[in-house]
């Protein structure tokens, strides 16, 4: 999730910050010396009560959902997350191939807010990747327990290893994981290179990879980076007149196909990108795996 932190070396860095990225309302009101506009303000209040609301009423009706057949729990926190997103007032725009109707799947993105977390359980729910701080943020951090997150500690570098093994676990029992492999969120204009640990679990498990885009307008808005605070960026997304998410699902990806991570990394990130500066640049080692892989497909009957 959002945020970077220079205690450990090896955690990823974005260059996005706040103030380059999100287009704060209080820093725009100093610039202009202008009176807020009073219903732009009420529509703001409405929809923050209005999105913490459904938040709320999906938590509570959370245990008894709980008893309910798989397929149907899958239904209904679908249905929720598209709710809870169009309450705070985004509009969302699905395009792609079908959603995968089962089976277990490694589902990646590029990372740009906390949206993206509901936007993509709003079409493959699945059991999301997130540093331990979420735990502790009000409402969502419950909600992300109750999801089934799986938390990880960013700074500890020895954990990753068991974060991967619970995930291939996760996969190998049929189910679904969510995870941003940039590590961090970007603010859409700069974007990460896709790091590779996590598709050892997809490696590991036997199964598909399937890339997701997520693209806003305007991006500021939505863009939740650096040590912005999240009740910051929840008053810009209420605020924002007309925040607009588009998803896209790019076509899934065999994990069979790929040598080993590093190249299935690399082909994730080349699927979510949509131009040449946001594609990764492979080394050796890379190229002439992706180029194995590439054979490997040719090879393969359809």
């Amino acid at each position: 999730m959002n945020g970077t932190t220079a205690l450990s070396p090896w955690l990823p860095t974005a260059p996005c910050t706040p103030g380059h990225c999100a287009a704060h309302p209080e820093s725009a009101h100093r610039r202009s010396g202008a009176d807020a506009d009073p219903a732009g303000v009420v529509r703001a209040v409405v929809r923050l009560i209005a999105g913490l609301g459904t938040v709320l009423l999906g938590l509570l009706l959370a245990p008894p959902a709980g008893l309910l057949p798989a397929a149907t729990r899958l239904a209904l926190v679908r249905y929720w997350m598209r709710v809870v997103v169009r309450a705070f007032g985004v509009h969302v725009r699905y395009e792609g191939p079908a959603a995968p109707a089962g089976g277990p799947l490694l589902v990646v993105a590029n990372h740009v807010s906390w949206l993206d977390i509901p936007l993509i359980a709003a079409v493959l729910p699945g059991r999301t990747v997130a540093k331990s701080e979420v735990r502790r943020w009000p409402v969502l951090g419950t909600l992300a327990a109750l999801g089934g997150t799986l938390f990880i500690d960013r700074e500890g570098i020895m954990a990753l290893p068991g974060t991967v093994r619970t995930m291939a676990g996760v996969l190998a029992g049929g189910g679904r994981v969510v995870v941003f492999p940039e590590g961090s969120t970007w603010c859409g204009r700069e974007r990460g290179r896709f790091r590779p640990a996590a598709f050892q679990a997809a490696l590991d498990a036997g199964c598909a990879v399937q890339p997701i885009r997520l693209d806003y307008g305007p991006t500021a808005a939505a863009a939740y980076v650096g040590a912005d605070p999240l009740g910051s960026s929840l008053w810009r997304v209420v605020s924002a007149r007309r925040l607009t998410a588009v998803v896209r699902l790019r076509e899934p990806l065999p994990g069979a196909l790929y040598p080993d991570r590093r190249a299935l990394a690399a082909a994730a990130q080349r699927a979510v990108a949509s131009d040449s500066a946001n594609l990764p640049s492979l080394s050796v080692h890379q190229r002439s795996s992706s180029r194995s892989a590439s054979a490997s497909s040719a090879r393969t009957p359809a």
